[in-house]
């Protein structure tokens, strides 16, 4: 399960408890900030890290993205994977009532409330893929399929790589 930290992140509780294989690596004193720069931190293809974003669409509804650092979301294919005619990232100043976490430590687990989300269709394969352990310095690495076991979500062709 966990290895590398004795720091205990929601995301990291929510894995334990559900008695998911991860993998937590600390970026902690690297200065890292944007995901490419915690990639090459952390010695990661950056095409297997992946960035949480929360938006929000013209009907009201938020919606999660996973993207990998080394693309951008297509804001036009994600509103048509979650079927909305469009959609906007949300202010920042927004994002920690909303999900519970901060710039830079948002994950696709252990939001304050679920909201649909969309994974990018690359993760599908990979054997691993990175995403954000909860806090700014931590990121855990799964297999997508033991997500799925976690959080109930979608594969879509959403970034633009």
């Amino acid at each position: 399960m966990k290895k590398g930290s004795a720091v205990k992140t929601n995301v990291m509780r929510v894995l334990d408890q559900k008695k998911i294989e991860y993998k937590c690596h600390n970026y902690e004193d690297t200065g890292a900030v944007s995901g490419m720069d915690v990639a090459a931190a952390l010695g990661q293809d950056p095409s297997s890290a992946f960035k949480t974003l929360v938006t929000v669409g013209k009907t009201g509804e938020h919606y999660v993205f996973v993207v990998p650092v080394c693309g951008e979301l297509n804001l036009k294919k994600a509103a048509a994977a979650v079927g909305e005619k469009n959609i906007e990232m949300i202010k920042q100043a927004q994002l920690l009532p909303l999900t519970g976490y901060i710039h830079g430590g948002c994950s696709p687990i252990g939001m304050k409330k679920f909201f649909k989300t969309t994974v990018d269709i690359s993760a599908k394969d990979k054997q691993t893929i990175f995403f954000s352990g909860g806090k700014v310095g931590f990121q855990v690495e799964m297999d997508p399929a033991d997500l799925e076991k976690v959080i109930d979500f979608q594969y879509a062709d959403i970034a633009d790589m």
